[in-house]
Parts: C-alpha cells; structure tokens; sequence
C-alpha cells in the first residue's frame, strides 16, 4: 500500500484526490490535486508537478498524459503526478496566485499560519516531501517569456541530483544558486534529488508537452521504474543565469532567440517609447547563451526582459 495525503492506493491500482489545504470564500475546498499510480513491483516514488506558476501550461498537460498512460501492472514503484500545484494561480491565468498575489515559486517552505500560498507551501512540504523519494518540477518560461529547453540542478546539491538532471536530456543544465524558496529547495534538504525541468512558453505547444513528457519517461528508465535504456548525451553545457531588468517602460523588442548564443556587447533588445524612440538597449554582458527572453511586450521599469547564461563548463555522463 502506498499512502500520501488523503490517499491510500493498493499495489497495481491508481488514484486521485486533493491534499486540503484552504476553503475559498465561496465555500469550494482548494489544495493540491494528486493523481497516483502505485505500481505492481517494488520500486522509488517520483513525483512530478507542474503548474506552481499557473501561467505555465505545458508541464499539466504533460503530467496528465504520462499518468494516464502508465501501466501500473508493469510500473516498479509509484508516480505521484500534482498537474496543478498552485490552483488559484491557474484560475487567474497568472504567474502569482489570485488569493494573495505570492510567488510560490519563492516562498518554500512556507508558513501553516501565513496566507494560502504559504500555507500551500508549508502542505507540499509537510505531506508531499516525506511520501516521495525524488522530485521533478516541471516550468516554461510562463506568457511574458520563453525558455530555452534545459534543466536546473541546484548548486551544492550536484552529488544528489546531477543523474536525476542528465537524464532530462536537454544540453544546458543551469547550475541554479542565486534565489531561493523553489519547491526543490525543501526537497534536496530532505535528502531527496530535486531538479528543475524548463521548457517553452510564451503560449501553449504540443511540441513542449512532448519534450516533458520524454523527460519524464527518460527519468523513469534511469530510475528503473520502467523498461528501456536511459538516453544520455555524450556532454552536456553547464551555465549559470543571469536576469536583465529594464530600466524604462515601453514597448519590448528582442533580437536573439531562447538558446542562441551571444557575444560580449551584442544587441540583444531594444525598449521604445510609442514613437519610436529608443529608450534603452539590452545587452549582452558577456559571452554565452541567452536562456530566456521576453515575449510579452508591455514592460515596465524593473521588469525582467532577458536571462544571459554564461558557459561553466561541460559536464559528462
């Protein structure tokens, strides 16, 4: 028997439910939403959520997909799929939840007495954390930006996570440190491999559902939760990420592509006035990659219109 929140699902069986977390104003119980399929065979529990921006769509549909494929007769172990996390985030269309207007993706582990995304947090960490043995959190780049494909691996954490980040198979893995409060944050303190899957955004693209959905599967196979040999890359990029803020507000225009690399002092966006005029200039600080760039052309001064990737290193299997 496999037991987490309020489920309790018997060996090659599956299951769905709410973790409670609050009641809504209009009297509707609000949590976190668990599809769980135990498997007929011993194995690890892995856990993939989406939707902890709810402005990022690819990753639910992802999850759903890939739970509602598996055969839990020939599954080693138990997938716990959360394709929404942050359900008030979803229903305003939003980076930031409609109750308290919170980054969740900033505030882990969170606070049982504090607002509902705190509190959101503090339930994920307190019965979502114990219940699983890895963790996989699935982002795009969300409507205002799109994301070259890649994979955050914690820094500090490289022993416990880097086989879990190689096999999402994208090439850049960036090597996160500077900000904390992520849902892999609690993860990794617990002892637990926890990364960070990007891909996309902007809009809505099967294309990225399917690079989750790979990544998911390839992950499975390397954790011998299912059949097949685990694809590698010979190397992979290793980068870290710097955010461009604007200084005016205007109207966005970018020149490079999520992915594409720059050199030291390239142009890669322009911010300008309803005239025309150009008010400030983005540019590249040095050379690399850029990861992230701003889809959305509205921007005010401080918003974020670019992350830069600078080259660390390679990394091999």
């Amino acid at each position: 028997m496999y037991s987490i929140g309020p489920l309790t699902v018997s060996p090659g069986e599956r299951a769905e439910g709410l973790i409670p977390v609050g009641t809504s104003s209009y009297g509707v119980e609000l949590g976190i939403p668990l599809i769980v399929v135990n498997g007929a065979q011993d194995g690890p529990v892995l856990c993939v959520d989406a939707g902890v921006h709810g402005d990022e769509y690819d990753g639910q549909e992802a999850i759903r997909r890939v739970l509602a494929d598996i055969d839990p007769a020939t599954l080693r172990g138990t997938l716990v799929g959360i394709p929404c996390m942050n359900t008030p985030a979803f229903e305003a269309a939003a980076r930031t939840s409609g109750l308290d207007y919170l980054n969740l993706n900033r505030i882990f582990p969170g606070d049982a007495d504090g607002s509902y995304s705190l509190r959101l947090a503090a339930t994920f960490v307190e019965q979502v954390v114990p219940a699983i043995d890895a963790l996989v959190d699935l982002h795009t780049g969300g409507t205002f930006g799109e994301i070259a494909p890649l994979v955050i691996l914690q820094g500090g954490y490289e022993e416990l996570a880097t086989d879990l980040a190689l096999a999402a198979g994208h090439e850049l893995v960036w090597k996160g440190g500077k900000w904390g409060g992520t849902v892999r944050h609690p993860t990794l303190a617990a002892g637990k491999p926890a990364i960070t899957i990007e891909a996309g955004g902007g809009t809505y693209r099967e294309a990225n559902v399917e690079l989750h959905v790979e990544s998911i599967h390839n992950i499975m196979r390397q954790l011998k939760m299912i059949d097949g040999e685990v694809k590698l890359r010979d190397s992979y990029t290793a980068t870290s990420g710097t955010f461009a803020r604007s200084a005016a507000g205007g109207f966005f225009l970018g020149h490079a592509e999520p992915g594409e690399t720059c050199k030291e002092g390239d142009l890669i966006a322009h911010i300008v006035d309803h005239y025309g005029n150009t008010l400030e200039e983005v540019i590249a600080p040095q050379d690399g990659i850029v990861l992230w760039v701003r889809r959305i052309r509205t921007v005010r001064p401080g918003d974020e219109v670019v992350i830069f990737g600078e080259v660390q290193g390679e990394i091999r299997p």
